[in-house]
């Protein structure tokens, strides 16, 4: 589709003017479980891993890298780096030889995944997590099939937003909310070591937090709401959100901020539609972004699908080069991993089509394409998403240096989990 200007900005604005907050929030009940809540059993008498095993551990950036494992080398051809710039949700608490996902990883070395506890599409209370047991045996086999580091990734802020619940065997955790409010750095850092800890465990190496979005909109039904953010006090969510990432570091998961440039003055939910922060968003909200780059402490950055006017008069975060490229790269100094949120979002799939999403992306500086499979289900989307970006390559919409640019974020990533 086109640019918003031109054709659908005005369209999609109107669609969110249509669409007053209170009007979207009482839709919040279709993707709610999404928000409450991205294997195979060891056969008889094989010998179970131990967590030494599935845990993996992050190396600081002023550690030496150790040289990745004999034969686990990334792979160098066009389709295989491809395949590392996308992570694709599944559905099952197993996944057989068959699955998709598993011919995904040992075929086209799809470079990761997403675990989720709740199945939208279908309505299914269980997705891929039932027990800690079960959920650490479907890692391994997800890990056991790579022939290459894989990135197990999960949304796990603690709080109503955990994919890891009490009520499944997992320990209960806190909310950034509960945590800025209580403004104790020793707590924040000894919730969120505990939170880790379980992740490490389980042998998930990327959590998708913390949330750094300011609480400037009280009332916003997406961050606020669900006691996402911190606090509406940029310093606070620095200092905050500082102790979350350190506390994962020493457990060896990696953690993205989220959402860039900043959704918490965001009157709408993007999950449903496109979401216009033109008259509310302020640079303040880049402050957390600002301060954690500067002391090299960002694993990863996750986008928003936020639409500004005033940074990009043409496209939504996830698509713009301006924002992606020229505020988050240029102003801010980051050269570390993107990473989109969901593509198959409402904001997204309800305004682009599915090659004008993925080209723009990948041109903003977006380097990891995240297909959640949670809103939309397509057992296909790997294939699909390799099969446009060679095509987007290979007719010179894409370069090939920027897929090499992705590609060395990713493996320069990969290489500080040490197996």
């Amino acid at each position: 589709m086109g640019k918003i200007p031109q054709n659908m900005g005005r369209g999609a604005i109107n669609f969110i003017r249509s669409h007053p907050p209170a009007a979207l929030a009482g839709l919040l009940f279709l993707v709610l479980p999404l928000f409450s809540g991205c294997h195979t059993m060891p056969a008889k008498g094989e010998r179970k891993r131990p967590l030494s095993e599935l845990s993996q551990r992050v190396a600081m950036p002023s550690e030496s890298l150790a040289p990745s494992p004999a034969g686990r080398e990334i792979p160098a051809d066009l389709a295989a780096k491809i395949a590392q710039m996308l992570m694709v949700g599944f559905r099952g608490l197993e996944a057989g030889n068959d699955h998709f996902i598993l011919r995904d990883i040992r075929e086209r070395h799809l470079g990761g995944v997403i675990l989720f506890d709740y199945d939208v599409p279908s309505g299914q209370a269980r997705r891929n997590i039932e027990s800690p047991a079960q959920l650490r045996a479907l890692i391994a086999s997800l890990r056991g099939t790579a022939t290459y580091p894989l990135l197990i990734a999960i949304d796990q802020e603690g709080g109503i937003i955990t994919r890891l619940k009490d009520r499944d065997g997992f320990p209960p955790t806190v909310s950034h909310q509960s945590l800025g409010r209580l403004n104790d750095p020793a707590e924040t850092r000894r919730q969120s070591a505990l939170l880790a800890e379980t992740l490490a465990g389980l042998g998930i190496n990327l959590n998708l937090a913390p949330v750094v979005d300011l609480c400037v909109n009280l009332q916003n039904p997406i961050i606020a709401r669900y006691e996402r953010c911190f606090s509406a006090d940029p310093q606070a969510v620095t200092d905050q959100a500082r102790e979350f990432i350190r506390a994962h570091r020493e457990r060896g998961v990696l953690t993205a901020l989220k959402h860039f440039p900043g959704h918490g003055s965001s009157a709408a939910d993007s999950h449903l539609g496109l979401t216009d922060v033109t008259q509310t968003w302020s640079r303040a909200e880049l402050e957390p972004y600002r301060q954690i780059i500067k002391a090299r402490e960002a694993d990863a950055i996750m986008t928003a699908h936020i639409f500004h006017a005033g940074l990009d008069q043409d496209w939504p975060a996830t698509l713009s080069r301006k924002i992606i490229g020229g505020l988050l790269r240029e102003e801010l100094g980051y050269d570390g991993l993107v990473i989109s949120d969901d593509l198959q979002m409402g904001a997204i799939v309800q305004h682009y089509g599915f090659e004008t999403a993925i080209g723009k992306a990948i041109e903003a500086g977006v380097d990891i394409l995240i297909f959640a499979n949670n809103s939309l289900y397509e057992e296909d989307i790997t294939s699909r998403a390799i099969a446009v970006i060679k095509g987007l390559v290979q007719s010179g919409v894409i370069s090939e240096g920027q897929i090499d640019e992705s590609y060395r974020r990713i493996t320069r990533l990969k290489s500080r989990l040490l197996n």
